[in-house]
């Protein structure tokens, strides 16, 4: 099991614990409310429940997941077909961030948000031949790696990978500085 999916399950038996409520109790209230749009559902949890946001649209991704597909396999449906072959890019990423400390780990469609108190990082496959990272931070000079985004967008700069070589010290010193900041 992927250091990401072990934090996935981290994620929900938390979730649980803060709710009160086993994860086939949350799905049956999720199912049964009479909401079908995963951002109303998120919005529901957060309020109903009191969830932080992260949790709340995780496990709304959870339970709208077809029964039939695994629950925590998120990244094989991210990393799957030609995509697959970056996978190995990812795992360094998450295995060197989690030195860090603890965050939150909210799996989206394409790539997976990494917060504290707010998102520091995303994490994904841009083409099939390509990673990204993108961080949250402010304060450092562009060069020729660390791409300045343009205002307004999720993250401030973004760092294109291709081979697990390039998930170096720079890097992670980056990410670092984001993870820093959040929180």
């Amino acid at each position: 099991m992927s250091a990401t999916d072990k934090a996935l399950e981290t994620q929900l038996r938390n979730i649980q614990a803060k709710t009160g409520k086993t994860l086939e109790q949350l799905t049956a209230l999720i199912r049964d409310c009479g909401l079908s749009r995963h951002g109303e559902i998120r919005d529901m949890l957060k309020r109903d429940l009191g969830l932080g946001h992260g949790d709340a649209n995780t496990l709304a991704m959870i339970a709208l997941k077809p029964a039939e597909a695994p629950s925590g396999d998120v990244l094989s449906e991210i990393y799957s077909g030609p995509k697959a072959a970056l996978r190995p890019v990812h795992d360094k990423i998450m295995e060197r961030a989690h030195q860090f400390g603890e965050f939150e780990i909210a799996p989206k469609k394409g790539y997976v948000s990494l917060r504290r108190k707010k998102q520091f990082a995303m994490v994904g496959p841009a083409t099939n031949t390509r990673i990204e990272v993108g961080l949250n931070m402010k304060g450092l000079p562009a060069n020729a790696r660390l791409v300045v985004m343009p205002p307004g967008g999720m993250c401030q700069y973004k760092v294109k990978l291709t081979e697990t070589a390039e998930v170096d010290d720079e890097l992670i010193g980056w990410m670092r500085q984001a993870f820093d900041a959040a929180g």
